[in-house]
């Protein structure tokens, strides 16, 4: 079960992307994750999703 929950750290590693990209992403709540304390937690799985739906090819909206 602990390793379904990740840090800032593990997440910024997961994604490649900077600690204070995953941060900014976080608190603009683009990324999916939860604040425990004063340091922000995230769920694998929500991680994924949020993966899987960002990759996905954007529809065009109807005008």
């Amino acid at each position: 079960m602990a390793a379904d929950i990740m840090t800032i750290d593990e997440v910024a590693d997961y994604l490649r992307i900077n600690r204070k990209t995953a941060y900014r992403l976080a608190a603009d709540s683009e990324l999916p994750g939860f604040r425990v304390g004063g340091t922000w937690r995230f769920r694998r799985v929500d991680i994924e999703d949020w993966i899987e739906r960002e990759a996905s090819p954007k529809k065009d909206k109807k005008r």
